[in-house]
């Protein structure tokens, strides 16, 4: 309730403060999300290596607790590879992925990156981020498709639905209102990173600072071992 409670008030500072549209020129707001979009082959084929002991990686409820009604609503996991939370790396699992960690390391602009994994037939319910001080990046690394060829996993963001599929892209604002299902069989993967958001106000930018180390202590991220 408390979790709750904050989030409404953090959305009611900055959405006073700041605007946009739910999907973002990457362009614009995150020129670095083509490097990671070109290596998205050398990406998957961690996340493979990652996925072949799944059963390590924790799920998302295990990360934060407060996430417990959109993680383990229905019995099918959904878990978070995380290389680096909110400005803090994990080591062992930025080593097991070493073509991402680099690109990662590189990029300033990026506050975490994890590898999520939905199981087969997972649905991730509506919900929404907490502030617009970071964006998400969403990468396609490997996508189920359907007898008719599109992706199996759909993303709907402000109720327009999204299929992103092996090597695809998308840069939007998580804090409106959005869902996921792996409509599929198999396991899909997929990389999120967040990145600040470059349009704020510098009194934003200090919030957004403070926000940030508030969340990282509520985090718990275990390495994965080798």
């Amino acid at each position: 309730m408390f979790y709750d409670r904050a989030a409404d008030l953090v959305r009611l500072i900055y959405d006073g403060r700041i605007d946009g549209p739910p999907v973002l020129d990457m362009d614009a707001y995150f020129p670095r999300g083509a490097a990671f979009a070109s290596a998205w082959r050398s990406i998957r084929d961690e996340a493979h290596d990652v996925a072949r002991r799944l059963h390590q990686v924790p799920r998302f409820h295990d990360i934060m607790r407060e996430q417990a009604s959109i993680s383990a609503n229905d019995g099918r996991d959904w878990r978070m590879f995380v290389l680096k939370a909110y400005g803090s790396e994990v080591p062992n699992n930025m080593s097991a992925c070493p073509a991402l960690a680099r690109l990662v390391e590189d990029s300033p602009d990026v506050l975490s990156a994890s590898i999520s994994f939905l199981a087969p037939g997972k649905h991730v319910p509506a919900h929404r981020g907490p502030f617009r001080g970071v964006l998400r990046f969403y990468l396609g690394l490997s996508v189920p498709r359907t007898d008719d060829g599109r992706p199996a996993a759909v993303l709907r963001i402000a109720d327009t639905e999204y299929r992103i599929g092996d090597g695809d892209c998308l840069l939007w604002d998580d804090t409106f209102p959005h869902e996921v299902w792996n409509d599929s069989r198999e396991l899909r993967s997929v990389l999120l990173l967040d990145v600040w958001r470059r349009d704020m106000p510098i009194d934003m930018v200090l919030f957004s600072k403070a926000l940030i180390a508030l969340v990282r202590t509520g985090i718990r991220v275990r390495g994965v071992a080798a």
